[in-house]
């Protein structure tokens, strides 16, 4: 029997959120909370397992205002700023739980991570420098997320940092993610990967698929999610028409818009443009259980 899912939507808005600096359209000046959008990031609990999709610059925020205490692993969709930027408040985590968090990518990824974080990967740290793990992606595998509390122990000494011990003996609990891949582009100048995690997938960023074998993946899910910008045609995202067509095709019970931006309308107006089983997704939703 296929596990279930549950996922907290902690930012559905684009990368400049909404409201967005110095705009006074009607959106951003809405009062509806459902109008205030954080950066784009999920929250999934799973097979007893605490996921992150993606740590972008609200990161630490979304943490805060979620009362989140542990982390087991984070999976990284792309290597786009509002989906990385807040990396570095790993660091909380690693001084709460004395573990690294696990980061799940693809390796060009990686690249990018070790280009702007170089100082959590340098051979001699800074004291304090974030403690992670990274776990490299193969789009056409599934992955098999771990807990982090199998990760060495971290320990704190003042003026060095964290010492590195063997890792305490810890139940194996993991679970299988399958990734989804998709392109940023219509020219497929970016990958982006979804994750399946049971009856939810949450893709976000994909202007297309990569391949009919990825629809593939998605066969039978409950609640799926896809990003859409803009009403009309838009190069790296898809139209709201597309965001339908994709919705239509694969057949979820509910499906849900994320990555909204403040060229769409007001939550309560897009609402009712939508069909019955289609909905705007807003920040603190939380879907499936």
């Amino acid at each position: 029997m296929e596990k279930k899912a549950k996922l907290t939507f902690l930012g559905t808005g684009t990368s400049s959120g909404i409201p967005m600096i110095a705009c006074d359209c009607e959106v951003c000046r809405s009062a509806d909370p459902r109008d205030k959008r954080m950066r784009a990031s999920v929250l999934v609990e799973y097979g007893g397992l605490t996921i992150l999709v993606d740590a972008g610059p609200d990161f630490r925020a979304q943490m805060l205002q979620h009362d989140v205490h542990h982390l087991d692993a984070i999976l990284l969709t792309h290597n786009h700023k509002d989906h990385t930027g807040g990396l570095d408040d790993i660091r909380a985590f690693n001084l709460a739980e004395l573990h690294p968090v696990n980061i799940w990518c693809e390796p060009y990824v990686e690249t990018t991570l070790r280009r702007e974080y170089g100082y959590a990967f340098a051979e001699e740290k800074y004291p304090g420098a974030p403690e992670w793990r990274v776990h490299l992606i193969d789009p056409a595998l599934p992955i098999t997320v771990h807990s982090n509390a199998g990760e060495e122990v971290l320990s704190w000494e003042h003026g060095f940092g964290y010492h590195h011990l063997p890792p305490h003996p810890a139940p194996d609990s993991s679970v299988e993610v399958i990734p989804i891949r998709g392109w940023h582009h219509r020219e497929k100048k970016t990958s982006v990967l979804g994750y399946r995690f049971g009856n939810i997938a949450y893709l976000t960023d994909i202007k297309m698929l990569d391949s009919e074998a990825e629809y593939e993946k998605l066969k039978g899910v409950e609640y799926v999610t896809l990003g859409c910008v803009k009403i009309g045609d838009h190069h790296s995202h898809p139209s709201l028409q597309e965001t339908l067509d994709f919705f239509e095709r694969v057949g979820a019970r509910e499906s849900y818009i994320t990555h909204l931006s403040h060229q769409l309308p007001r939550h309560e107006d897009f609402a009712a443009m939508l069909p019955p089983h289609v909905h705007p997704a807003w920040d603190g939703l939380v879907i499936g259980g």
